[in-house]
């Protein structure tokens, strides 16, 4: 079974204390394909400006992932701009620019439509519910899942409590989970999340690995130790495409197989981290992610 991602197409500008990278390819759907196509084909839902270079995202194309569904628009494409403190874990936007993204309203084709697992990055939870209401919702033999980040959840949070009903798992790192819900206390916080729709939460906490939450389990996995940390832009997304990718690839949606896609995120993740921008995912092998599975699954097995 394929994956239809909706989400950004970017150039990112990113600084961290190894080095620092400027109008390099980003964006939510980037970073989510270039791990999710591993596993499964992808149909890649965003708009950029008539400045994208396309033959940048050749390296997709090769491998599993339709962007015929990429809109053009004229005008400048998506750009963000933050610096990374010296932990990594904390994050300083210091540009953000819409471009193009303003006004996107998403319009699925046919086969867009036919896809039993749906992920929706990082967007205005308006054009999530477009999304939705266009391709169906819980229910599917598949999975929905979303992200969301604090901005939405403070500008628009009844739209995004409402797209929550609709969504099968919410992907959401541990300071937006304590946002959402006002609660410190992240056991809690994912508790009172699941109270709002979704049938899992999965709760991202950089460094210190991911929580997956359901009515009935509660399950963790660590980070998987990198030496070289370059850049940890898009280290959620690529999470995501390994999480959703081994879903779709095994079609288990149950619990053991929402565990065992915690560990496809986190070592697809441990990659991203290892260079600027899809660097590092874009030159990946299928004997690497095989090879470092394994030795995580050591690392977590006694």
């Amino acid at each position: 079974m394929g994956i239809l991602v909706v989400g950004t197409v970017a150039f990112d500008s990113v600084k961290t204390p190894e080095g620092e990278a400027r109008d390099a390819i980003g964006g939510s759907a980037t970073y989510f394909s270039a791990a999710a196509r591993f596993y499964a084909p992808v149909d890649v839902i965003a708009v950029v400006g008539n400045d994208f270079p396309l033959d940048s995202l050749d390296f997709l194309r090769e491998r599993q992932v339709d962007i015929s569904g990429l809109e053009i628009k004229e005008g400048k494409t998506f750009r963000w701009a933050g610096e990374y403190a010296a932990n990594m874990n904390d994050r300083r936007t210091t540009d953000t620019q819409l471009n193009v993204l303003s006004g996107f309203r998403p319009v699925l084709a046919d086969r867009h439509r036919e896809h039993d697992h749906v992920f929706l990055a990082n967007l205005d939870p308006d054009v999530q519910h477009e999304v939705l209401s266009q391709s169906g919702g819980p229910g599917r033999p598949g999975i929905v899942a979303c992200d969301t980040m604090d901005f939405w959840i403070d500008g628009k949070r009844a739209s995004l409590l409402s797209m929550l009903n609709r969504v099968d798992v919410l992907i959401i790192n541990d300071g937006e989970a304590r946002q959402l819900v006002d609660d410190y206390n992240l056991v809690r916080a994912a508790e009172r999340i699941l109270d709002l729709g979704p049938r899992a939460v999965v709760v991202k906490k950089g460094e210190h690995g991911a929580t997956l939450c359901t009515r009935d389990i509660w399950f963790a996995v660590p980070s998987y130790p990198v030496s070289s940390v370059i850049d940890p832009t898009g280290a959620g997304d690529t999470f995501a495409g390994g999480f959703m990718g081994y879903l779709a690839r095994s079609g288990d949606t149950g619990v053991d197989g929402l565990k065992r896609a915690m560990v496809h995120g986190s070592v697809m993740a441990s990659f991203n981290v290892e260079d600027f921008s899809v660097r590092r995912l874009a030159s990946l092998t299928e004997n690497e992610i095989s090879d470092r599975h394994d030795r995580f699954l050591e690392m977590i097995t006694p």
